[in-house]
C-alpha cells in the first residue's frame, strides 16, 4: 500500500516548531530560551537566491520583500511614469492631428480635407471676427459662431506646436453626440450648407459666396417628349455628385450611369404641355459647369428594403488620379475639365453603423500624400497615394471578392466613400497662390495656446526631473539601509512590520510612518502570533528608519511578552491533554453511578470537547488576536456519538456555555429531566477543570418551581383551548367541512340575506380548530378589511360572482348568529336579495349592507389599470411559434387550495382531470396572450380618496398576505371551492424577459434577438391576436402588461452577415443629426 505523507506549508511548520517545547515544559517553568523559541529569534536568516519569495514565518528572512528592484544599477526612466512631453510636440514639416472625442472620426476627416482647401482657408481667415481681435490674452478664447470656431481651428492646425489639437469646441457648438457615429456624407452636406448660410451674412461680398465658388456646379434635368419632341429643362445646382456604385467597377461607369437617359413610361409618364397630356418621354441630366473642387460621393451606404436598415456596399471601385470630365460636360468647352485627385475619404469596416473614418489628403504645396487618422498623421513614401492596409480591414465578409488589378494612374478601393478632385491649374511661377498666412489676430491666439503648451511641457519635464531625483535618493537610501537590516547574533535588534518594509521598498506608494500598534498584545508587548508578520532588524537600521519616517511604539528584545507565552503554553498543554480526558470521560459515564452525582446536560455532554476547545480559545483571546483562526474542532469530534450513544439529538451549534442547556430562563435547574444525565463526581471534576464557570447542579437539586407552575398553567390552557375548539367546531360544523355552502350564482330559496366575512378569518379559525394547542384562538372577525376608509363596502354583486368572492366567505343567517355570539364583530356585512315578479318574469335585485362606496371602488379600479400600464421591471414571456403551432407541449398546470398554507403544500401536485385552466389554454399565433391573475398574497389593498391620492389601508399582522383585492378572475372560479394557482408555469422553450412599460418595441426585439438568435427583421410578434409592428411604440401603449405572453414567429434567416452585423450595432432608432446645430437647433 502506498502512503502519502502530507507536507505542511513552511509557515505552519515554523509555527509548530516554535511551540514544540510546551510538551515538556510547564507554564511556571518557562525561561528566556523558551520565549526566544516562541518568538523564533534564533531561526537562521535566509540568503539571497535561496528563497523564491519571502519566508513569512521567519522573522530573520529579509529576502523577497522588494529589494530586488533597488539592488544594482537602475535606469532613471524607472523612477517616473510620465511620458516625455516632447512626444506631444508637432514634428517638423508635418501636419497637426485632431483628437477623436469618442466617435467623431467622421468629423475629423472632413475638417482635414477642408483645411487643405487653400482657397477656403484663405477666405475664412478674411472673415470679420471682432471677438478674436479684441480678446484679452489673459483669459481663454471662446469662439461663438461656426466661422469663429473654424477660423481658430484652422489657425491651430496650421501653426500649433502641438502634435494634435482638441476640436471639442466646434463639436460642442454643433451639438453633436460624441459617443454616436453618424452618417459622414450627411454631415458633409449639412455642415457646408450651414457654413454657406453663415458666410452669406458677411459684409465682405467676396466672402458671401465662397462655398458656391468652391464647390457648386450646375446641371439641368432635361425631359424630351417622344410624341412631339418638345424639350424642357429644369436647371439645378449641386455641391457633390452622388454616384451609385452597385454593379459598377470604375468611376467612369458610375458617372455615365448618373448621366444616362431614363425612359418615362407607364405610370411614370411625363405630362407634356405641348401635347396637353401624359406622354412617353426620356429624361437625363446635363452637366453645364463644374466647380474648382469636385466632390464625388460614392453611395456605399444604402437602405436595404429587406432588412429595414442601412448597409454598406463593400465592392471595389477603380478611380483615376487624373479625371477628365470633358466628355461629360454639355457646351462651355472653354472650361478646364481636367481634375487631379486631392483627397480620398475611407470608411474601415463592413457595417454601416460602425467602423472608422480616415482621410488620405494631398498637400497642395508639395504634392505629398498624407494619411490623417485622428491624432496620427503619416506621410506616404514618395509622392503616390498608397491605400495599402485600408483595403484589408474588411476581410471578415464571408463572400470575398478578389481585388482587381489597377492600371497605372488608377487606384482601387472597397472602402472609399468620397473622392475629392481639384481642377488642374496651369503651371505658374507665382508660388504665393499656395501660401496662406494666418492673420495677426488669429496668430496671437495661436501663440497664446503655444505658450500654454510650452508651459505644460516645462511642467511635465520638471515633474519628471523631481521623480528621477527622488528615485535616485531612494535608491541610495535603500542600498545603504538594506545592508544594515540583518541583526547580528547576540546584538541588539528591533521588530519592524513586514508590510511596512514592503511599502518602503515599493516606490509606487508613499512611505508612511511605522505603525506597530496592531501588533501589540493586551500587555502592550509584541503579540506572539504577530512575529510571523514582522521582521527582526538591527538596532542601527531601526534607528535610521525611525529617524527618517517616525512612528512606534518601538519593539525591541524586551518587548517579547512572557505572560502571553505562559498563557499559550497552558492552553496548548490542555489541548494536548483534552483527547485523553475525552476518552476517559466517555468510559466513566458508561459505568453504574455510585455515590453522589451531578446533573449534566446531554447536549453539553455530547459536545463538551468542542466546547472545551472553544473555551480554551476564549481564554487565550489575547493570544489569537483579531484575525486569528478559532480552533473550534479537533480530531474525533464527529465520533462523539460513538462514545455517548444514549444521548438525544441536540444542535451543538447552539451551545455556547457548558451545561447551559439544563438552565431554565429563571436561572434554575430545568424541569426537562429527559434532557439531562447524572454523572459521577469524578467525571464532574474533570469537566470542571475545563469549564470552571459552568453551572453546577447536584443530584439533590430541585427543579425550578416557577417552571413547574407555568407548565401546569400551560396544560390547563391547552385543555381549555381544546374544549373551546370542539365547541366552536360543533356549532359551525358545515363551515369547517365546507359543506352545504351558499353560492351567489344559485341564490338559496329559503333566505333573502347572506352574511360576508373575510376568508382570512375563516382560514385562521380553521387553523385553530385543527390545532388548538399550537394556534391562537380567533377573537375578532375583522370585517373592516373589506371596507373602505369611509366605511363603505368595496365589492358589488357582479364583482363577487366574477372573482372577488375568492377573498370572502358566505355565511347562512344561522351561522352568522353563532359567529356574532362567539366572536367580536366590528361591522356586520350582508348581501340581500329582493325578488320581484314582472310581466317579463321574476327578477332579483341585490344590495349590500353597508352600501357600496362607488368613489373608492372606481379609484381602486383606476389604480389597478394604471399599475398594469406603468411598470419599471416586469417579467413577460416569449413563446416561439413554428408554422402556427407551439414549439413546446403544454404542461398541465397545478391546482391550489384556497388557503395560503394549502397553496404552498399542494404547489407541486398535478391538476384534477377535466379541470380547465384559462391561463394555460392552447395558444396559437393568432391568439397568444395569457394575462396572469394576480395572487391575493401579491397585492396590497389600495383605496382612493377624492383628491386622487392613494391611501393604503394597514392590515393587522400578516393579513396583507391573506387578503387583498385582486384582478377579476374567470367566471369558471367556483365560489367557496378550490382556487386554482394563477402563477405562471414557464413551458419548455419559452423564455422570460425583464422589460419596462416605457421600453420601445425596437428594444424588445433586440432582447429577443439575444435570447432566440432571431434578427429583429425576422421577428413577427403578436399579442392577443394583434400584430406588433410599430418599433417606436412603447410596450405600455401596445398593451403589454406584466406576465404577458408574446408569440414569436420567425421568418427564414437572411444569409447576409453584414446586415446581421448592422442589426447588432443598432440599439436605438436612428435620429441622425436631429436636435443638432447642423439643422439650425
Amino acid at each position: 500500500m502506498l502512503f502519502i505523507k502530507r507536507i505542511m506549508a513552511p509557515r505552519i511548520q515554523l509555527a509548530k516548531a516554535a511551540w514544540r517545547w510546551v510538551e515538556t515544559v510547564k507554564p511556571e517553568e518557562i525561561k528566556q530560551e523558551h520565549i526566544e523559541l516562541a518568538y523564533r529569534v534564533n531561526l537562521p536568516a535566509c540568503k539571497r537566491g535561496t528563497c523564491r519569495r519571502n519566508c513569512k514565518g521567519n522573522p530573520n528572512c529579509l529576502v523577497g520583500i522588494g529589494e530586488q528592484a533597488w539592488l544594482g544599477e537602475i535606469d532613471e526612466n524607472a523612477f517616473h511614469n510620465i511620458d516625455d512631453p516632447n512626444s506631444e510636440r508637432r514634428d517638423k514639416n508635418t501636419f497637426v492631428g485632431l483628437t477623436n472625442l469618442g466617435a467623431t472620426c467622421y468629423v475629423n476627416t472632413f475638417l482635414q480635407v477642408w483645411f487643405h482647401n487653400l482657397e477656403l482657408r484663405r477666405r475664412l481667415y478674411q472673415c470679420h471676427n471682432s471677438r478674436a481681435q479684441e480678446h484679452n490674452i489673459e483669459s481663454d478664447y471662446e469662439p461663438q459662431s461656426i466661422c469663429e470656431h473654424l477660423q481658430y481651428l484652422f489657425a491651430l492646425l496650421q501653426n500649433s506646436n502641438r502634435k494634435y489639437i482638441d476640436p471639442s469646441g466646434l463639436v460642442k457648438a454643433l451639438g453633436l453626440d460624441t459617443g454616436q457615429q453618424q452618417d459622414a456624407q450627411e454631415f458633409s452636406k449639412l455642415f457646408l450648407s450651414l457654413l454657406e448660410d453663415t458666410l452669406s451674412k458677411q459684409k465682405n461680398p467676396n466672402l458671401q459666396n465662397v462655398i458656391q465658388r468652391q464647390f457648386c456646379g450646375q446641371f439641368s434635368y432635361v425631359t424630351v417628349c417622344n410624341q412631339c419632341g418638345r424639350s424642357s429643362a429644369l436647371p439645378s445646382r449641386f455641391y457633390e455628385l452622388e454616384l451609385n456604385i452597385q454593379g459598377h467597377k470604375n468611376l467612369t461607369e458610375c458617372v455615365t450611369e448618373f448621366l444616362k437617359e431614363e425612359n418615362l413610361d407607364g405610370d411614370n409618364r411625363y405630362y407634356c404641355e405641348s401635347c396637353q397630356g401624359k406622354q412617353n418621354a426620356t429624361r437625363r441630366i446635363k452637366l453645364h459647369s463644374l466647380p474648382p473642387t469636385l466632390n464625388l460621393q460614392l453611395m456605399r451606404f444604402v437602405f436595404d428594403r429587406q432588412t429595414g436598415h442601412k448597409k454598406k456596399l463593400n465592392t471595389f471601385i477603380s478611380f483615376p488620379e487624373q479625371l477628365d470630365m470633358g466628355p461629360f460636360l454639355e457646351g462651355n468647352q472653354d472650361q478646364n475639365c481636367v481634375y487631379e485627385l486631392s483627397a480620398v475619404l475611407i470608411h474601415r469596416g463592413i457595417s454601416a453603423y460602425s467602423g472608422h473614418y480616415i482621410a488620405h489628403v494631398k498637400d497642395a504645396r508639395t504634392g505629398d500624400w498624407y494619411k490623417f487618422n485622428d491624432e496620427e498623421i503619416e506621410k506616404m513614401e514618395g509622392k503616390k497615394l498608397q491605400l495599402g492596409i485600408e483595403e484589408d480591414i474588411a476581410e471578415t465578409v464571408k463572400s470575398q471578392t478578389r481585388k482587381p488589378k489597377c492600371s497605372k494612374g488608377y487606384h482601387c478601393s472597397r472602402n472609399a466613400y468620397m473622392l475629392v478632385y481639384k481642377v488642374q491649374e496651369a503651371e505658374t511661377s507665382d508660388s504665393s497662390r499656395n501660401i496662406v498666412e494666418v492673420p495677426a489676430f488669429l496668430q496671437r491666439l495661436v501663440d497664446q495656446d503655444n505658450h500654454k503648451f510650452e508651459e505644460w511641457c516645462s511642467e511635465m519635464a520638471d515633474m519628471r526631473k523631481q521623480s528621477v531625483d527622488k528615485g535616485k535618493a531612494k535608491h541610495e537610501e535603500v542600498k545603504e539601509l538594506y545592508e544594515l537590516l540583518p541583526a547580528m547574533d547576540g546584538g541588539p535588534y528591533e521588530f519592524i512590520p513586514l508590510e511596512w518594509l514592503k511599502k518602503w521598498l515599493d516606490d509606487s506608494t508613499a512611505t508612511k510612518e511605522i505603525d506597530n500598534s496592531l501588533f501589540l498584545c493586551c500587555h502592550n508587548k509584541l503579540h506572539p502570533d504577530k512575529v510571523g508578520d514582522s521582521k527582526r532588524v538591527s538596532l542601527q537600521a531601526a534607528e535610521l528608519l525611525y529617524k527618517r519616517y517616525g512612528g512606534g511604539p518601538r519593539l525591541d528584545n524586551s518587548s517579547m511578552c512572557r505572560v502571553c507565552v505562559g498563557q499559550r503554553c497552558r492552553v496548548l498543554r490542555l489541548k494536548n491533554q483534552l483527547n485523553e480526558d475525552y476518552k476517559e470521560v466517555s468510559n466513566l459515564i458508561k459505568r453504574t453511578l455510585s455515590g453522589e452525582g451531578y446533573w449534566v446536560g446531554k447536549a453539553s455532554l455530547r459536545s463538551w470537547r468542542q466546547l472545551a476547545l472553544e473555551q480554551l480559545e476564549e481564554d487565550e483571546h489575547e493570544t489569537k488576536h483579531s484575525n486569528g483562526q478559532t480552533n473550534g474542532q479537533g480530531p474525533h469530534t464527529n465520533n462523539s456519538k460513538e462514545f455517548l450513544p444514549e444521548l438525544s439529538e441536540v444542535n451543538e451549534d447552539e451551545m455556547r456555555t457548558f451545561n447551559e442547556d439544563i438552565v431554565c430562563s429563571h436561572g434554575n435547574l430545568s424541569i426537562a429531566e429527559t434532557e439531562r444525565k447524572l454523572v459521577s463526581s469524578e467525571v464532574w471534576t474533570k469537566l470542571r477543570a475545563y469549564f470552571p464557570k459552568a453551572p453546577e447542579f447536584t443530584q439533590n437539586q430541585e427543579s425550578c418551581q416557577q417552571c413547574l407552575t407555568l407548565e401546569q398553567e400551560e396544560k390547563d390552557n391547552e385543555a381549555v383551548s381544546k374544549m373551546m375548539a370542539l365547541d366552536q367546531k360543533n356549532q359551525l360544523l358545515n363551515l369547517f367541512h365546507e359543506k352545504n355552502r351558499p353560492i351567489l350564482t344559485k341564490w338559496p330559496q329559503d333566505t333573502d340575506v347572506l352574511y360576508i366575512v373575510p376568508l382570512y378569518f375563516v382560514d385562521e379559525w380553521k387553523k385553530f380548530i385543527r390545532r388548538p394547542t399550537k394556534s391562537s384562538p380567533v377573537s375578532n372577525v375583522g370585517n373592516a378589511l373589506l371596507l373602505c376608509p369611509h366605511g363603505g363596502f368595496m365589492f358589488t354583486y357582479d364583482s363577487l360572482i366574477n372573482g372577488d368572492a375568492q377573498h370572502v366567505a358566505l355565511l347562512w343567517p344561522s351561522e352568522w348568529e353563532v359567529i356574532s355570539r362567539l366572536f367580536i364583530v366590528d361591522q356586520p356585512i350582508s348581501i340581500h336579495c329582493f325578488k320581484q315578479t314582472t310581466p317579463s318574469g321574476p327578477t332579483a335585485e341585490y344590495t349590500t349592507q353597508p352600501d357600496l362606496c362607488w368613489e373608492c371602488r372606481e379609484g381602486f379600479l383606476f389604480q389597478q389599470q394604471r399599475d398594469l400600464r406603468e411598470y419599471t421591471q416586469a417579467t413577460i414571456y416569449i413563446r416561439k411559434v413554428v408554422e402556427d403551432k407551439m414549439m413546446m407541449k403544454e404542461v398541465a398546470p397545478e391546482m391550489n387550495a384556497s388557503s395560503s398554507e394549502a397553496e404552498e403544500e399542494k404547489e407541486d401536485q398535478p391538476k384534477m382531470d377535466g379541470e380547465k385552466d384559462p391561463d394555460f389554454s392552447q395558444v396559437s399565433s393568432s391568439s397568444c396572450i395569457v394575462n396572469k391573475v394576480v395572487e391575493p398574497h401579491e397585492i396590497v389593498l389600495c383605496f382612493f380618496q377624492s383628491q386622487d391620492s392613494a391611501k393604503r389601508l394597514k392590515l393587522n399582522d400578516n393579513s396583507i398576505a391573506k387578503l387583498a383585492v385582486a384582478a377579476p378572475v374567470s367566471n369558471s372560479t367556483k365560489l367557496g371551492g378550490i382556487r386554482r394557482s394563477t402563477r405562471h408555469r414557464k413551458l419548455r422553450g419559452e423564455k422570460a424577459l425583464i422589460v419596462s412599460a416605457n421600453q420601445t418595441l425596437k428594444e424588445l426585439k433586440i432582447q429577443i434577438m439575444h435570447a432566440f438568435s432571431v434578427a429583429p427583421f425576422d421577428q413577427n410578434l403578436s399579442i392577443n391576436g394583434k400584430c406588433l409592428t410599430d418599433d417606436s411604440a412603447t410596450l405600455g401603449s401596445l398593451g403589454v402588461i406584466p406576465e404577458s405572453i408574446i408569440c414569436l414567429k420567425a421568418d427564414e434567416p437572411i444569409a447576409d452577415y453584414a446586415a446581421m452585423d448592422d442589426v447588432y450595432q443598432v440599439r436605438m432608432p436612428e435620429e441622425g443629426f436631429k436636435g443638432t446645430g447642423l439643422l439650425g437647433h
